[in-house]
């Protein structure tokens, strides 16, 4: 009888037996804490002022990531990542040293205060794609599930300790020394960076896209992916509601319970426990509820929570509803992350992730304001009430736009395509290319076909194709031809050789099983020819050059 032999699982905690993660993770922790001290001593120096006021300290830590996060992706998907958070980690050092300096010298004005927190949310901008991306690097492929929930962890744990020590620090010596430890704290990860003995990675090639174009190239992914589109909605729906928590609670205490800036870190150290505890049972309710009640779900417990802040005067209660508020909040989150992470082939992750940042923080930032004027207005109470209603509007709409499954989605690369058989070599932005390719289907398979070549029109235009189209031949009905063009032949040589995943792989064979038996797609590539014959143009250039050199 043969042998069966088990696979082992993955411990959730295998990834801090790597060194260089376990490192990280420690001085993450470090760093993190003393982000959530910051907060706390710029949320709680604003106080005395307007709820507006306030809660532009959301607005101004979360508007960079708006404003800089896809350029943020597009350097991490094209440069040295280490050297990308080092320059972030050393921008936020002097940002916050800046900070620590003026509030000892009480000269740390509100205008002051909020700008150099806009600064700070510069730097996080700059890390946060660059971060995420190099997570495979430092763990093994079948590890990255549990250091993505360790790194979950690692936020809760440091939003459950931060706020506490920093409402404590901010009274009994003042907010000048949170943001002196804030600006320590970064020395850590730059630390465990610069001594990282990383593998030598290959300089990006030469012909790269600039700027501007890579970023719609990872746009024109993420709007002809579904599943990351239909993220990106969940988050859209979610953030507004769960923004109202974060903007108010600090009114919350002050006016409503009547504390003071220990009391406020106490409560967000509440929120952190309750993810804490989320991050371990979280596994569970996904195989109970599924991805979509993990969302729905969250959203209603994040309602309930948000109910009993608006009517309760107790710190008490206020802090036991906090609890389930964590938990719902890293369910949320880490369900979103998981669904776009599972998605993003490794050509566009950062820039994927960038724009995941943008939708996340983006709410946040556009909604903080919104919260404090509403406050002023109407009050804390219907503010908050307003927060839960928005948030059981969420929930219920998961019915209507749940996450598409992720059977059948593979984002490995799949180098199936040929080099191009041509009788003259292009240079690198030589273009626009358009390709052609026919196909012969029998009539019977015809309805069938034109369906899955939309399938396939999304794979083409999420690679590199600015316009797409399937033409019928009038004489003979058995034959299809599909064209697409490509701005460059360096980008279609990448959608060749860089960009093709398992998924798009198996999207073509589904559409070649409906051909004529024995029969194969003709392919063609034809270059721009509107100022004359694209190849006399390229030989005339290549004569140029020879003649220079």
């Amino acid at each position: 009888m043969a042998t069966v032999v088990k696979r082992a699982e993955v411990s959730a905690w295998a990834p801090l037996a790597v060194r260089v993660f376990r490192a990280l993770w420690i001085a993450q922790l470090v760093s993190n804490t003393g982000s959530w001290m910051q907060t706390v001593g710029a949320q709680w120096l604003l106080v005395g002022h307007s709820a507006a006021l306030v809660t532009l300290v959301q607005t101004a830590a979360s508007l960079p990531i708006v404003l800089f996060a896809l350029p943020s992706g597009v350097l991490a998907d094209r440069y040295d990542r280490r050297s990308v958070i080092l320059a972030a980690q050393f921008t936020m050092l002097t940002v916050s040293t800046a900070l620590a300096v003026l509030a000892f010298r009480d000269a740390l004005t509100p205008p002051l205060l909020l700008g150099l927190t806009f600064l700070l949310g510069c730097g996080t901008a700059l890390m946060g794609p660059a971060w995420q991306a190099i997570q495979p690097e430092l763990v093994e492929r079948d590890q990255l599930g549990q250091a993505a929930a360790l790194g979950a962890v690692n936020m809760n744990l440091a939003r459950a300790v931060g706020p506490a020590l920093g409402g404590v620090l901010v009274a009994a010596a003042g907010a000048g020394w949170v943001f002196a430890f804030n600006a320590l704290s970064y020395l850590g990860i730059a630390t465990v960076l610069l001594l990282w003995k990383r593998p030598r990675t290959t300089r990006p090639p030469s012909g790269k896209p600039g700027l501007l174009a890579a970023v719609l190239a990872g746009r024109r992914y993420v709007w002809h992916a579904p599943g990351v589109r239909r993220v990106l909605v969940r988050t859209v729906l979610f953030i507004p509601g769960g923004a109202a928590l974060w903007s108010l609670l600090p009114l919350v205490a002050s006016r409503s319970l009547g504390l003071g800036s220990g009391g406020y870190g106490l409560l967000l150290g509440a929120v952190g426990i309750g993810a804490v505890s989320g991050a371990f049972v979280l596994p569970r309710l996904r195989r109970m509820l599924g991805a979509n009640g993990v969302l729905a779900g969250g959203a209603v417990v994040f309602s309930v929570s948000l109910a009993v802040l608006a009517v309760t005067r107790s710190p008490w209660i206020a802090a036991g509803s906090l609890l389930p508020a964590g938990l719902a909040w890293i369910s949320v989150l880490s369900t979103l992350n998981a669904a776009i992470q599972q998605r993003l082939p490794g050509w566009v992750r950062a820039r994927g992730l960038a724009f995941y940042l943008v939708v996340f923080q983006g709410g946040q930032a556009l909604t903080a304001p919104l919260w404090g004027a509403l406050a002023d207005g109407l009050g804390l109470t219907a503010s908050l009430l307003t927060g839960a209603g928005l948030l059981l509007v969420a929930a219920v709409s998961v019915r209507w736009w749940p996450l598409h499954t992720t059977a059948g989605i593979d984002p490995q690369l799949s180098d199936h395509w040929p080099t191009p058989p041509l009788v003259f070599a292009p240079g690198p932005a030589d273009g626009p290319v358009l390709v052609s390719l026919t196909y012969r289907v029998a009539s019977g398979d015809q309805a069938a076909f034109t369906r899955r070549m939309q399938d396939l029109a999304r794979s083409r235009r999420r690679t590199g194709a600015l316009t797409w189209g399937l033409y019928q031949d009038g004489r003979h009905p058995d034959r299809f031809t599909e064209h697409y063009l490509v701005a460059s032949w360096s980008e279609h040589l990448a959608q060749h050789h860089g960009r093709l995943t398992a998924t798009d792989r198996h999207i073509e064979e589904r559409v070649h099983r409906l051909l004529v038996p024995g029969t194969r797609p003709e392919v063609r590539h034809a270059f721009d020819a509107s100022a004359g014959p694209a190849v006399t143009a390229i030989a005339d250039r290549e004569r140029v050059t020879a003649e220079e050199a």
